[in-house]
């Protein structure tokens, strides 16, 4: 008789291959070195912020690129379950407490905010892939991150900050009677452009002045008040012609003016037939936010849609 072979009890059983292993805890001299590491790159990061806002450049590509980079480095160091969690969670933190700090400028934050967290999570992903598969090669971008962080920091470290939008726009209208409704001056109107009704951009609530002869001014109040919390922008015609009108800005305090300055502007129009108009809008402004590489044609958006509800409020639908 064959004899049967018994089968293994509870503590002898072999592993199944489905059974994860324990993973080994890591040393205590290594967790103290991340630590230590974390904190250093903490203070690093504060320290850019404080110095960020002290020389009023908040809204720089050190506060939108670099400060990211070092958040995403600390967080990928600490140790925990999900690296891409933790750094979500502390990233909107850091937004949410920015937008608070920045008052009027929290559209500055919103409109980063996919630029952020672009960074944060590409960080964090780089460094998990270093720590997994120790190609410490995949680290180089974070430097070029680093040093591109910079911009921004002072009028001589911007790239192309003036910047220039077009508007052109086809009426049915004859140059005679265009030239009659520009005279007129702008009336306040709701936002007809998506973009600007999405993302909440202040406009003008009382627009008063009219006048197409050199010296004559328009007014642009935020908030309902020409000297209320949300400021005001005056505009000045310094040439007129008949079939042109230029504009420079005298004064702003305008609620934009934390990411826009406004520079010059200029209408110009054409007929296209007996019953139709092209009528051409030039602005000229500086851009107020950094890194030019996201923020430039972002602004340039925004500012065509400006352009285009400024036509608006002159009636030139």
């Amino acid at each position: 008789m064959t004899e049967r072979k018994s089968s293994p009890g509870p503590d002898e059983r072999w592993p199944s291959a489905w059974e994860a292993e324990p993973s080994p805890k890591p040393p205590r001299t290594a967790t103290r070195a991340r630590w230590i590491l974390a904190g250093l790159i903490t203070c690093v990061g504060a320290a850019f912020f404080v110095s960020a806002v002290r020389n009023g450049r908040a809204d720089s590509a050190l506060l939108f690129v670099a400060l990211p980079v070092l958040l995403a480095a600390t967080l990928s160091l600490v140790p925990a379950r999900s690296t891409h969690g933790r750094t979500f969670v502390v990233t909107t933190i850091v937004l949410l407490l920015s937008a608070v700090v920045l008052h009027e400028g929290a559209i500055c934050v919103v409109l980063a905010a996919p630029l952020v967290y672009a960074v944060v999570h590409g960080t964090a992903a780089l460094i998990e892939f270093v720590k997994y598969s120790n190609r410490t090669y995949a680290l180089l971008p974070l430097p070029l991150l680093l040093l591109g962080g910079v911009e921004g920091t002072s009028e001589q470290l911007r790239i192309n900050p003036d910047q220039t939008t077009v508007v052109t726009r086809t009426v049915a209208l004859t140059p005679e009677e265009v030239r009659e409704r520009l005279s007129r001056g702008p009336v306040a109107a709701p936002a007809r452009s998506v973009p600007l009704r999405l993302l909440g951009m202040p406009l003008p609530q009382r627009v008063t002045g009219d006048g197409l002869e050199p010296g004559d001014r328009w007014l642009f109040a935020y908030h309902g008040s020409a000297h209320g919390p949300g400021g005001h922008l005056l505009a000045e015609v310094d040439e007129s012609g008949p079939d042109r009108l230029g504009f420079t800005f005298v004064e702003d305090t305008s609620i934009t003016g934390r990411w826009i300055t406004w520079q010059d502007a200029e209408l110009r129009w054409r007929v296209v037939d007996a019953q139709h108009t092209e009528i051409r809008l030039t602005v000229g402004y500086r851009r107020g936010l950094d890194p030019s590489w996201y923020f430039g044609p972002l602004q340039d958006a925004l500012m065509h849609s400006g352009g285009g509800h400024l036509l608006d409020m002159l009636a030139l639908r």
